[in-house]
């Protein structure tokens, strides 16, 4: 009896110890646990981001801001500047652009009254033309240079080609209606006749016909029209 009792006193043994003889703690985490509750690896990187800068790192980025913030400040008032000078500028533009035609109306007036150069009516014209030609001159305007150019696709408008063995080809021999320009901007490009070198004559092709009046031949074209 005595023995059965010893054996059930030693199955009754606290768990506390294990056989080597040390204390297990039961509520100690397992080794997974107690790394989290350390602190993972993001929550590290985490905490390194929201370091601040230093003083000195915060006081050079608000000297760059500012830097920007008056180039651009710069900037925009020298574009202001300019569009303000351009609209000044060409503020006439439209009615200048209207007064063309009354321009070309009186050049082809005073192309008439030129045919005697000493009436009043051709000196009076000459007169108004100089005022004309100050006035166009305090706005800028200035006629586009044409006769004996080079053709300029840019300032010039082609009406038409002739054949001309005196000019190389492609230089404007007359103009028919003046262009102008104000500053840098087209006002109306001028309509001029452009040379071209000679063309060869096509072979006329005639049929010969013997008139009943006469022991003659007539050369007659393709048209009919005699040669």
């Amino acid at each position: 009896m005595q023995d059965d009792s010893s054996s059930e006193a030693e199955n009754q043994k606290p768990l506390s110890e294990d056989d080597s003889g040390e204390d297990l703690d039961l509520e100690r985490p397992p080794a997974a646990e107690s790394g989290e509750a350390e602190g993972s690896p993001v929550e590290h990187e985490e905490e390194e981001e929201k370091v601040e800068p230093s003083p000195e790192e915060q006081a050079a980025e608000w000297r760059e801001r500012a830097i920007r913030a008056a180039a651009d400040l710069e900037n925009f008032r020298k574009r202001m500047e300019r569009e303000k000078g351009e609209a000044r500028r060409y503020a006439n533009q439209s009615l200048l652009e209207e007064l063309l035609p009354v321009l070309d109306n009186f050049h082809m007036g005073l192309e008439a009254a030129s045919a005697d150069s000493e009436s009043m009516i051709f000196k009076g014209m000459e007169m108004v033309k100089k005022q004309l030609d100050d006035f166009l001159a305090g706005q800028g305007v200035e006629e586009i240079p044409a006769e004996e150019k080079i053709f300029d696709p840019a300032v010039h408008e082609a009406v038409t080609q002739e054949d001309c063995e005196d000019s190389p080809e492609g230089i404007v021999l007359r103009v028919i209606r003046r262009g102008y320009r104000m500053g840098d901007r087209l006002l109306r490009p001028a309509n001029v006749v452009v040379s071209r070198a000679p063309q060869p004559e096509e072979p006329k092709h005639c049929l010969l016909y013997t008139s009943d009046a006469a022991d003659d031949l007539l050369c007659v074209d393709l048209g009919g029209r005699r040669i």
